[in-house]
């Protein structure tokens, strides 16, 4: 794929950075944070708020007069950090689970949060021309936003000009579509239960025991479609090698715990080991993704200076406006007053464990410093995998394990030599001090991780960079505001996994917050010498080996490589999530090469031509597919939220109970395949001629 020339209407007369689509954008931002913070801590996983807020801004935008493209484009960056910044429900939990914490202090809570997501802000700034502009990474969630907002402004300019809409309505229709029948499916999936959203069929040979994974994600069938073979193929090489070499390898040699079954051993082992062979495989690809970056973010920043130090000359007035982000000044500014927010929440918490003033110090100094380095390095690795299959499924937690890693290992050498771990209570200190500067890491992970995606969408429909920066900065604090009390409203409400805030409490109603539980577990593995490094240093190996696969493949081919990034995703992320991204990526390969042939046949000398039209409507439906599911999402997230927190069930919506498993789970195969006819056939309904090609 060519990296995307900005060939989109310029807009320099439009206006993006509005008032009431900043207050739109705000409210959006504190509805789905408090949405996203109780799905994490429920089950592990948040959805991307980009593409419904889009979707909600159009909608309400519609009716002032004067809305357009940009304005919309700014509430859905703005609204699209509550959908990322929640994930410092993966490792804030932990400091209750240590009993450090009693609840989550609002001010360090916040300040934690919005200095962390400011930083991930300005770290992608030197990212942006390397990775959107000169880069050929699909974007997929970017993309779908992009189509979802140039269709939806053609529309309403074209009708407030008297113009014929049809064609464009056409293109609404089939974003429409595909939105409606995700969202009809997500309802019965998520919302009734009369289907299945997932399905494993377990199996041993001899002792050991592996799974065959089914997802019926069709936003994750929508987003394979848009992210290549390449990292579909990827993804599926991670998936193999962790469920039919890893797995089976290990619980052939290991024993389970009494009374546990097989299918629950297997999980465990994937969970608790075959997990850290993915982080090992993903820190050192993007370690590897850095170097290889290390030149174009150079030449990148190099261009920004000079565009930057032209000022008002007349070098600068004729620089697009989407080519400017912000000034060396403004980011100076909102550095420094970041620098600032971190030293006061990290002076709160360290000048509590009544440590020496300059062991104090040093342990701010270090934290603030291990936080920023770490950030930058996270930013690029973040941007690279969201660019590569989007923000929802890029891993974030495993960012996270190599994030405690390194905190924990330098709190580790600074403890040591302070004397910190002569007593327990200097050693809870240093676990917990080791999960605040994680807790940095992961708020810049999270928010570098959209911000590119964000970005990608701009860069299509002719945004101007530096606003944008500007709208995800307004974005990151708002959430950061929501973060606490949600956090404590749901701690009281039902406690996380050993942490309960009173007794007498159910213990099997807590949320479980599995991510925040695990890093909890590494760094007190790391401070107790418990941990077992092996399987990380294996998933090194591994990495190496993609890496060098990917060189040789790339060096003596045209067409074939294996992202290792993409690989080390495949072992980490659960495999139910993977499938559908492997189906899409294999079902838009195929249909391509099919609609190629079919073009050379049918319209000689047009194939080119024909065969876009055709994959513009397969981009169409397939944002439709992504929307839907990430609309239906977010209802049924709220619906949850009001239903437990006035005394209802976790399943408001629910209409079968868990004896309609079995049916359920061949009802939601039998609709997922019913989706992947409707979508081949819906891409090749399209006229193949050269009037048509063009129209389209």
């Amino acid at each position: 794929m060519k990296p995307q020339s900005n060939l989109t209407v310029n807009y320099p007369s439009m206006p993006e950075l509005t008032a009431r689509g900043m207050i739109l954008g705000a409210l959006i931002t504190v509805i789905f944070t408090a949405s996203n913070v109780y799905l994490g801590l429920k089950v592990g996983l948040t959805f991307s708020s980009s593409i419904p807020a889009a979707v909600i801004s159009m909608a309400i935008l519609r009716m002032f007069k004067h809305s357009n493209i940009l304005e919309n484009n700014m509430v859905q960056t703005q609204a699209s950090a509550a959908g990322t910044l929640s994930a410092i429900i993966f490792i804030l939990p932990g400091l209750l689970m240590l009993g450090y914490w009693q609840g989550f202090p609002f001010w360090q809570t916040l300040l934690l949060c919005a200095c962390g997501g400011s930083l991930g802000v300005l770290f992608t700034i030197p990212l942006r021309r390397a990775m959107v502009v000169n880069s050929d990474l699909p974007y997929p969630e970017g993309r779908a936003a992009a189509e979802i907002l140039k269709v939806g402004s053609e529309i309403r300019r074209e009708e407030a000009a008297g113009e014929d809409t049809s064609k464009k309505e056409t293109g609404m229709k089939d974003i429409v579509g595909g939105t409606a029948l995700a969202g009809l499916f997500s309802l019965c999936a998520n919302g009734f239960h009369v289907v299945s959203s997932e399905f494993s069929y377990w199996f041993s040979i001899g002792s050991a025991v592996t799974r065959i994974p089914l997802g019926f994600s069709t936003a994750l069938l929508g987003a394979g479609y848009l992210i290549g073979i390449a990292s579909g193929m990827a993804i599926l090489v991670g998936t193999l090698l962790a469920w039919y070499i890893f797995v089976p390898y290990l619980t052939s040699t290991l024993i389970p715990a009494d009374g546990q079954s097989a299918a629950a051993f297997a999980n465990a082992i994937w969970a608790q080991k075959v997990r850290f062979i993915g982080a090992g495989c993903i820190g050192i690809a993007a370690v590897w993704t850095l170097i290889r970056l290390a030149k174009p973010v150079v030449d990148g920043i190099k261009m920004s200076i000079n565009a930057l130090r032209a000022n008002d000359t007349e070098e600068k007035k004729a620089l697009h406006h989407t080519d400017i982000d912000m000034s060396p000044k403004s980011v100076s500014l909102v550095f420094l007053a970041i620098l600032i927010g971190l030293f006061i929440t990290f002076y709160a918490f360290v000048s509590n464990a009544g440590l020496s003033l300059s062991v104090t110090i040093m342990f701010i100094v270090v934290g603030i410093l291990v936080a920023i380095l770490m950030g930058f390095f996270v930013a690029a690795a973040c941007g690279y995998m969201a660019g590569l299959i989007g923000t929802s499924a890029s891993p974030i937690s495993g960012i996270g394990i190599l994030g405690i890693i390194i905190s924990s290992l330098v709190v580790l050498g600074i403890g040591s030599s302070a004397g910190v771990f002569a007593t327990l209570e200097g050693t809870q200190f240093a676990t917990a001090f080791a999960i605040f500067i994680t807790s940095v890491i992961v708020s810049i992970a999270s928010i570098s991780n959209d911000n590119l995606q964000d970005l990608k969408t701009g860069y299509i429909v002719g945004a101007t960079p530096w606003k944008q920066q500007v709208a995800l900065i307004l974005g990151s604090i708002i959430g950061s505001f929501a973060i606490a009390p949600v956090l404590n409203l749901l701690y009281q409400a039902y406690g996380f996994t050993g942490a309960l805030p009173r007794a007498g409490m159910d213990p099997t109603q807590a949320l479980a917050a599995p991510q925040a539980t695990l890093m909890t577990t590494i760094a007190q593995g790391i401070f107790s010498a418990s941990l077992d490094w092996n399987y990380i240093l294996f998933g090194v190996g591994v990495g190496i080996a993609a890496i060098i696969i990917d060189l040789i493949l790339t060096k003596n081919t045209k067409s074939l490589a294996l992202p290792p990034l993409a690989v080390g995703m495949g072992i980490y992320l659960p495999p139910t999530l993977e499938i559908p991204l492997v189906i899409g990526s294999v079902m838009g390969y195929f249909i391509h090469k099919s609609l190629k042939a079919r073009a050379a046949r049918r319209s000689p000398g047009h194939e080119e031509e024909d065969v876009e039209a055709c994959n513009h409507r397969g981009v169409l439906f397939a944002s439709g597919l992504i929307v839907g599911e990430s609309l239906m999402g977010v209802i049924i997230a709220l619906l949850i939220v009001v239903s437990v927190t006035s005394g209802g069930s976790e399943n408001p919506l629910a209409l079968v109970g868990k004896d309609f498993q079995s049916t359920a789970d061949i009802l939601g195969l039998l609709c997922f395949i019913a989706m992947i006819v409707i979508f081949v056939r819906h891409i090749f309904i399209t006229k193949f001629s050269p009037e048509d090609a063009e129209s389209k």
